[in-house]
């Protein structure tokens, strides 16, 4: 898993930089063999005026699915990031829960190698 983190019109902080890694690290770490890139653009809309104008831009890229865009403003950026990083986690989640079920509703065993034991006897098809 390649993890990106991007910052748009203001400068990270350490504290802010490790928040992001331990989310990721926390949200993602039971699917980390199954995401290919995780990417979170920080932005500040409105720059210095203020306002609801903190953006979380989550990108996670799945092997033969479509890119997961999970996008959140709030007036504070660790919420936006919370919000975000918690939005994707359950989004993956539940698209390889899918493809999961899906893969194991597809698979029929080959009936004419099959055993049948009906009424005590084997009966090959």
């Amino acid at each position: 898993m390649k993890v990106s983190i991007q910052a748009r019109d203001f400068s990270v902080t350490d504290s802010m930089l490790s928040y992001v890694k331990d989310r990721i690290n926390y949200l993602f770490s039971s699917r980390y063999n199954q995401i290919q890139r995780i990417t979170v653009r920080l932005s500040d809309v409105n720059g210095p005026r203020g306002g609801v104008d903190k953006r979380c831009k989550v990108t996670v890229a799945l092997p033969r699915l479509n890119e997961i865009i999970i996008d959140d403003v709030q007036s504070d950026l660790y919420v936006a990031i919370f919000r975000a990083m918690d939005r994707a986690s359950r989004t993956v989640n539940r698209r390889l829960t899918r493809l999961q079920d899906k893969k194991r509703r597809l698979y029929v065993p080959n009936k004419s190698k099959t055993d049948l034991f009906i009424n005590g006897l084997y009966e090959y098809s």
